[in-house]
């Protein structure tokens, strides 16, 4: 376990020095970080970050880690000693992992799963212990609604947020007849249910694949024959890599929407052109106008040589958030940092962030376009699809 100590780095000109030390860091494949100043409780507190850093989740997994530690780095904050590891994207693993922070390692607070197969297997037993779980991903609907907890926050979104702009923006833009498509899981069944509910058209074709698939000739073949006019993928990490090739290389013109989940940063270097053109949502992107967004985004690339994905934001946003409570209330005393928690008294890189009674966020969704800028595949944004959207499930959630 390494200790790094550093004292707070806030402009441009101490980011190389930032991406020098954490580069060493990762480097030395780091397991714990306790980083520098300022929180109510005197001895810095547990925080257990559980992400998928191999398979085909790995990338998502990394720019979780990275966003975390890099608002830690850039905070100086004493407040966090962080514990990363790698839960294989096994829901068997994950729990174990979980028990072994909450037990061994004296977590308070644990994060960082991004599967919400795995977050359905680790959640409830912790917020059952009185441990707060803040997810920086995974917003399953069974958590979200009548299964929400005082325990459980999601510093990023609920499943079906994303899917049920990209179904409104399908259905007002002449997508008449729209094939389907995600992995047969929790968060694939969040996202058909999500683009349905606020699409318009047609369905011409829907599909639940392997989790984990890498082989999509059979269902490309399926797409060409259903007579669609449009296709929307929700296939994250190395799926939506292997889907987008294949589809490029198939002839199928048919377009593609999507969401940040399938062609955001993590993915769009190992797609390349094969993902040009592809109008996909999200509540942030690496241009989302904000200065809180444009030092975020700076001091990622120059920490780590690529422009963050939305995952990234997420991870930034939740370590920020954490900070924030710590800052306020000891996570000991349970109800007044829950409380310093739904406050979310930081600044967002998305803009305006508030939680709903059931402790996900309430934000604007907006459409982007995979662009091509300057040489690097990236996503511009296009415009508003959703103002200060609050999840269906928040009705269900008997906390006000």
């Amino acid at each position: 376990m390494l200790l790094v100590s550093t004292q707070p780095r806030q402009t441009a000109d101490n980011f190389r020095e930032i991406g020098m030390r954490l580069r060493q860091t990762l480097v030395a494949s780091v397991a714990a970080m306790t980083l520098g100043a300022g929180a109510v409780s005197a001895d810095p507190v547990t925080v257990g970050l559980i992400t998928t850093l191999s398979g085909g989740g790995a990338g998502i997994g990394a720019d979780i880690r990275d966003g975390f530690q890099l608002a830690l780095t850039l905070s100086g904050s004493d407040a966090i000693r962080l514990v990363v590891e790698d839960d294989g994207q096994r829901p068997e693993q994950a729990v174990q992992i979980a028990d072994r922070m909450i037990q061994s390692e004296r977590a308070e607070i644990l994060t960082g799963i991004i599967f919400s197969n795995l977050a359905m297997a680790v959640v409830p037993s912790v917020v059952a212990q009185d441990i707060f779980y803040v997810s920086a991903n995974a917003g399953p609907s069974a958590l979200a609604g009548a299964g929400c907890s005082p325990f459980y926050f999601n510093a990023a979104w609920q499943n079906d947020m994303l899917h049920e702009a990209s179904g409104a923006y399908a259905g007002a833009n002449g997508m008449t007849n729209t094939f389907i498509l995600a992995p047969n899981y929790p968060a694939g069944t969040d996202a058909l249910t999500g683009f349905k509910r606020r699409y318009t058209g047609t369905i011409a074709g829907e599909i639940y694949t392997q989790l984990g698939q890498t082989d999509y000739a059979a269902e490309i073949a399926q797409i060409r024959a259903s007579g669609a006019d449009s296709v929307f993928i929700f296939l994250p990490g190395g799926m939506g890599i292997s889907f987008m090739r294949q589809y490029s290389q198939s002839g199928v013109d048919i377009p593609v929407i999507s969401t940040a989940f399938t062609v955001g940063q993590d993915n769009l270097p190992a797609m390349g052109e094969a993902a040009l053109g592809v109008i996909n949502s999200g509540q942030w992107a690496p241009d989302t106008d904000n200065e809180a967004n444009r030092t975020f985004v700076a001091a990622f690339r120059e920490a780590f040589g690529r422009t963050p994905s939305i995952y990234a934001s997420q991870s930034y946003d939740t370590a920020n958030l954490i900070l924030s409570a710590l800052a306020v209330a000891d996570v000991g005393q349970r109800e007044a940092f829950r409380d310093a928690l739904r406050a979310a008294d930081f600044t967002s890189v998305r803009g305006d962030f508030v939680f709903g009674n059931n402790q996900h966020p309430i934000q604007d969704v907006y459409m982007r376009q995979v662009v091509n800028v300057d040489g690097e595949i990236t996503n511009r944004t296009l415009g508003l699809a959703i103002e200060d959207y609050q999840d269906v499930f928040a009705a269900q959630c008997a906390m006000e």
